[in-house]
């Protein structure tokens, strides 16, 4: 059970698989007015950077659950590094479907609502960890303007336009599943060019290293688009975003 080989080496240099960037992050959590010792799950957890910095910053603790190894791995090593170890735990395995045994503050899925089938599923995916009055965390891909071709749409990792919403409708949506948006961070241009350009690096350098492994020629193909793609079609018309929910 693990992430794609091609999909570890694209972000093997990041420490937020997400294109926040390490400020907005700190803001996310400042904005969120945590309690003290707050309990959050954080399902899809990456490299960990959110519990080991909102750990150290705030006194959090929690546990992160996510299917890479390598992911694993450098969450773990984060902790230590921070000196956040005995506050936050790190568990290889499937997000989806996982409930944590006690209830949390804060349950948390930053960009991978593929474990819950979507945004409605996750969102009551992570309803299932929250005790009463506790917040969730989603992050999910908005269109900042409409695509205009079904290239644009392809090229902006979505199968038809009905996969993304533009942002007023995506906030609409979960009022309709019964929250309030109390918070949000939406990545701005910088953080989706260090996003981006932090997996091209990465696939460089691999490749440099890997001339002949059998991903070689896949990876150097989409090197040699990836940015001009990125930069006609993605940077212009696809947003991200954080939000905080509340039930109503």
């Amino acid at each position: 059970m693990d992430l794609p080989r091609v999909f570890t080496i694209r972000e093997s240099g990041h420490r937020i698989h997400n294109p926040l960037t390490d400020d907005q992050l700190a803001t996310l959590g400042r904005a969120l007015r945590l309690p003290p010792a707050a309990r959050v799950l954080d399902l899809a957890s990456g490299s960990g950077e959110l519990l080991c910095t909102w750990a150290r910053d705030h006194g959090v603790t929690g546990t992160g659950v996510d299917i890479s190894t390598l992911f694993t791995a450098a969450a773990r090593a984060r902790a230590a590094e921070l000196g956040v170890a005995d506050r936050v735990e790190f568990v290889h395995g499937d997000a989806a479907g996982y409930v944590a045994a006690e209830p949390v503050d804060l349950a948390a899925c930053l960009g991978a609502t593929w474990i819950g089938g979507g945004v409605a599923g996750t969102v009551e995916l992570l309803r299932r960890s929250l005790r009463p009055g506790g917040t969730l965390l989603v992050g999910e891909p908005y269109w900042r303007r409409p695509p205009p071709d079904q290239e644009t749409v392809a090229a902006c990792h979505a199968a038809t336009e009905d996969d993304f919403l533009p942002l007023p409708e995506l906030i609409e949506g979960f009022g309709e599943l019964g929250y309030d948006v109390v918070e949000m961070v939406l990545a701005n241009h910088d953080g989706w060019d260090r996003y981006r350009a932090a997996q091209w690096l990465s696939v460089r350098r691999w490749l440099d290293r890997h001339p002949d492994d059998e991903l070689a020629a896949e990876l150097r193909a989409e090197l040699t688009t990836a940015p001009a793609r990125y930069a006609r079609y993605e940077r212009e018309h696809l947003g991200w975003g954080v939000f905080a929910l509340l039930a109503r």
